[in-house]
This record gives C-alpha cells, sequence and structure tokens, in this order.
C-alpha cells in the first residue's frame, strides 16, 4: 500500500460518523486550520473527524524558487496557467488515496465526506470534490480559483454534480482577486453543480462571519 500523505486530526469524543478533509494554503501545513474546529462548536453527536494534510515542501516560482509547502507550483498569475497541472494531479493522487484510506478505515460512505479547503487547498477541494467517483455531502473552497478551468466539463463526473459547493471570497483579496474567485464560480455552476457564493468585506482570510456560517453548512449537510 502506497505511505499516506502527512496529515493531523481533530477527533470527536465519539464514534466517527462523518468525516472532513481540509487543505490549508501555500506555505502553511495542516496546523493552520486544526485551531479552527473548536470554534466551529460542531455537536459532539454528529461524530465529525476533521483530518489537515500537510502538502509537499516544493519551490514555488512566483516566490523566486523558494521551496515552502504548496500543493503546486505557481509559475504564473495568469488564470489559465496560475495552478501547475503536473503538481495539481500528483497532490490529487495523494489526497485521493488519503481520503479513501480514510472512508473506509472508518467505514464511511462518500455522502459522508466534506473536501474543504483555503487559497491552494480550495483549488484542491475544486478539483478533488468535482472529479469524485460517487458524491461527496459537500465541497467547500474559500479564497480560492479553479485549477485547469478549461478541462471541467469534460472532466466532472456525473454523480459528482450532485455534490452541493458553498464557496466563500474577500472582496478585497490581494491575493487571489475576487473576480478570479467569481470567474470560478461560474465555471462550477456551468458544469451543473448547485454552488451557494458568499462574499465577505475581509483580505485574503477567514472572519469571523464566515465561521459561523460554515459551521451551520457542516451542520446541515452531515447532521
Amino acid at each position: 500500500m502506497a505511505e499516506l500523505i502527512p496529515h493531523i486530526d481533530v477527533n470527536p469524543k465519539g464514534d466517527v460518523k462523518a468525516l472532513v478533509v481540509w487543505m490549508h494554503g501555500l506555505g502553511d501545513s495542516g496546523h493552520g486550520f486544526a485551531p479552527l474546529v473548536p470554534e466551529l462548536k460542531i455537536p459532539d453527536e454528529l461524530g465529525i473527524r476533521f483530518v489537515f494534510p500537510h502538502a509537499p515542501v516544493r519551490p514555488i516560482t512566483i516566490n523566486g524558487g523558494v521551496p515552502m509547502r504548496g500543493w503546486y507550483d505557481i509559475a504564473s498569475f495568469e488564470f489559465n496557467q496560475r495552478a501547475d497541472e503536473k503538481g495539481v494531479l500528483e497532490s490529487a493522487k495523494q489526497l485521493q488515496l488519503l481520503i479513501d484510506s480514510e472512508l473506509d478505515k472508518y467505514s464511511l460512505t462518500s455522502d459522508k465526506l466534506i473536501i474543504a479547503g483555503f487559497s491552494q487547498g480550495g483549488v484542491m477541494a475544486y478539483h478533488l470534490g468535482c472529479r469524485q467517483a460517487k458524491p461527496a455531502a459537500g465541497i467547500l473552497s474559500l479564497s480560492a480559483y479553479l485549477a485547469m478551468p478549461e478541462r471541467l466539463q469534460a472532466e466532472v463526473s456525473a454523480s459528482a454534480k450532485q455534490t452541493p459547493v458553498m464557496v466563500m471570497h474577500g472582496t478585497h483579496d490581494e491575493i487571489v482577486p475576487v473576480a478570479l474567485g467569481r470567474v470560478s464560480a461560474e465555471h462550477v455552476k456551468n458544469a451543473g453543480f448547485n454552488l451557494e457564493w458568499h462574499e465577505y468585506p475581509m483580505q485574503h482570510n477567514v472572519c469571523a462571519e464566515q465561521i459561523q456560517k460554515i459551521s451551520g453548512w457542516i451542520q446541515q449537510i452531515l447532521g
């Protein structure tokens, strides 16, 4: 069996009944979003296990080739070339192995899985969620965009279109412009997904109002 990508987890007090796999952004690690779990105030009876994978360390072109944790390289800020295809596909393969392992370990079906991520992690959430062989319970993409947008229509699985998608973005985002987030969301809608879009007057971060909304959405979907 292939070695699973390194990750940390936050477990419920009782039995595991559902799973959220949440990917971090460029230069961060799985530790970046783990402290968010208590803030979500998820009821114990939902039994949700949170898994936060660590991206591999790789040279990032836009940062002068300095190595850091990233799901893929960024060589250009152009929409169609912003995400390095090779890196996206490699990371997607590793993340899918982790997802499949987690579902199998706890005898969970895909309708008890949310695939989530922020920034580069949100890109990976889009990519993975839209291509699941069986529909996940939800896709959560924060302050992100689509990798390989021109290929989505051809590669999206028919079953995945049943998955609800929630997308959030800051209107003052200086890293991933909100216009890029809006265009990406339209691509996902046009591919046949039911997408819920939310904007907040913030930069490239997560705000308290957003956390409250995410909590309600997770409880609604996995409750």
